[in-house]
Order: C-alpha cells, then structure tokens, then sequence
C-alpha cells in the first residue's frame, strides 16, 4: 500500500520506528506510565508489536511513527491502527516520562488525525481511553473528540471517543 510517512510540526517529527525504538519501548512498558494498557508481557512481544506497527503501513496504509523532538529525543509514539480485537480504526498515543506536560501529545495526535483524514481519506476515528485514564480523556476532548456512548469497544474500562473531520484544527498544511 504505502510506506510510512515522516511529518513535521512546529516541534517534532513523527518518523517511522527504528530498532533502537524498541529499549525505550520497553522501559515505558514496564513504568507506571502504561497502567491504562495493555502491555506486552516479553521482549519478544514488544518486538512482535512494533513490527506490527511499521508493517501496517505497507498492508494496511497506516501504523504506528515515533515522536521524536526536533532535538532528536524519542518522546512517545502516535498510532493509527486496528488490530483484529479493534472494533474501529483507532488513534492513539503514549508518551514517555518526562516528555508530558508540554503539548507533545496533543500536537503529535492532532497531526496524525489530520494525516488520517486528509491524506487516508478516513471518514472517523476513535480512541479507546480507560476511563480512568484523566489525561488523555482531557486530550481527546481538547481535540474536539466527543465520547461515542453507543460506539463498541473491546474493554469494558473503556471510554470511546470520536474523531472527526469537522472536529479537526487547520489541517496538514499547518504542519508543512
């Protein structure tokens, strides 16, 4: 299909993952951080995963793309993906210690929303949110995400939020 874009904002580059990826991947899995998720239980796993998330791109037409700082620091990872257990095409985003607080995600995640809706040509996206997971319910309503009370989710902790076109800021070309 195609291969994984790179995007630039004002302040990171959304790039395609890279076997270095994988150490800071896993510290983040193994912190605090990822009590909302699901995690992988292994290396093996995690590295199962990310290659789910590059090769989804060239199947699919979307995956997952680092964020990287324009100073070169991994900050997290933004994602558009539906893996089989997914109702909907999901976008979501993890963020690493340290880098919260700053508007990382929401920039990050508005690209990609923007990315899905103008180049992909989705019609909605959603974000699976545990509903305990405050921070990144604030983001989803900061972006203009409503909670779809009547849309499936694969987890019952699971608040489901929707993107869509008319909830999306200026576009790409703000990003250029």
């Amino acid at each position: 299909m195609s291969s994984a874009p790179t995007i630039e904002t004002d302040r990171l580059i959304l790039r395609p993952h890279v076997a270095a990826d994988l150490e800071a991947f896993w510290s983040f899995y193994q912190s605090d951080r990822s009590r909302y998720m699901d995690v992988p239980t292994s290396r093996s796993q995690l590295w199962a995963g990310m290659l789910a998330e590059v090769g989804s791109w060239e199947i699919f037409g979307w995956g997952g793309l680092a964020i990287e700082t324009k100073d070169g620091q991994l900050a997290g990872q933004v994602c558009i993906s539906q893996p089989p257990h997914f109702p909907e095409l999901e976008l979501g985003w993890i963020v690493f210690d340290g880098f919260e607080g700053f508007g990382y995600a929401f920039e990050a995640a508005s690209a990609m929303r923007d990315y899905a809706f103008e180049i992909l040509e989705v019609p909605t996206l959603v974000s699976y949110i545990d509903g305990n997971n405050q921070r990144s319910v604030a983001l989803a309503k900061r972006m203009g995400a409503a909670e779809d009370l009547n849309a499936r989710t694969y987890d019952a902790a699971d608040q489901v939020y929707r993107h869509s076109p008319d909830s999306s800021g200026p576009g790409l070309e703000a990003y250029a």
